[in-house]
């Protein structure tokens, strides 16, 4: 019998939406394709999967079997995970989820005057928009609850490996995950790109692509959980 039959899985997938109005904002590269190799390989191995996905993002293949919430930006996505592990019951979170780094702080016209439209802005002339840093979701899942296991990601512009594992390595403590994924900005563009697993209790482990990734985190969950 797998180790993760009737564990129950949180998976953050995908980008974060900000919006600028009511038909625009601005969002980033991530499609959601590491989410849906975590959730089918969490699936195959009898877990329940709690896919929370970002607007644009990719569903999994056999999603009509998980439970399902769609997230827009960096502060309903903090929401949403926040009400389901103070709520529910959940194992493990693994926040693969490409979050914002800057949110919408105000958006002006021209003459400096706060632009207050609800719906579409005009088109007749560029806005001016102050954005603000976004909070660190990772950092508060366990303050949220501290009984799950956390799993997060980092991704860094690098080709120096030992930069990369160094940084996983901090955002690892400083958010008191148990794994951090590792992995460089070109994994965006493609599926075959190196990712490296980093834990507190062995050196790190590369795996060739996203699929390889993603069937070694699981089985280190299921080796961990056993």
């Amino acid at each position: 019998m797998s180790s993760l039959k009737g564990k129950r899985i949180l998976i953050t997938s995908g980008g974060t939406i900000e919006k600028w109005d009511s038909v625009r904002g601005h969002t980033n590269l991530a499609k959601g394709i590491m989410g849906c190799y975590l959730a089918e390989e969490a699936l195959r191995k009898e877990a329940e999967v709690i896919y929370l996905h970002g607007y644009f993002s990719k569903l999994p293949d056999n999603h009509k079997k998980m439970t399902l919430y769609q997230f827009e930006g960096i502060y309903d996505l903090g929401k949403k995970i926040k009400k389901l592990v103070q709520s529910e019951h959940i194992d493990v979170v693994i926040m693969a989820a490409a979050g914002s780094d800057w949110v919408i702080d105000k958006v002006l016209d021209h003459n400096g005057n706060p632009i207050s439209e609800v719906g579409k802005m005009s088109s007749d002339e560029p806005p001016i928009i102050h954005f603000k840093k976004a909070p660190k979701l990772l950092s508060e899942i366990k303050k949220w609850n501290p009984n799950l296991l956390l799993i997060g990601f980092k991704l860094e512009h690098t080709d120096d490996i030992n930069y990369l594992i160094e940084r996983a390595n901090l955002r690892m403590n400083t958010s008191n995950a148990d794994f951090m994924v590792a992995n460089k900005s070109g994994s965006l563009y493609g599926e075959d790109q190196v990712h490296y697993i980093v834990s507190n209790t062995r050196r790190y482990q590369s795996y060739s692509s996203k699929s390889e990734t993603a069937k070694g985190l699981i089985y280190l969950l299921e080796v961990y959980l056993s």
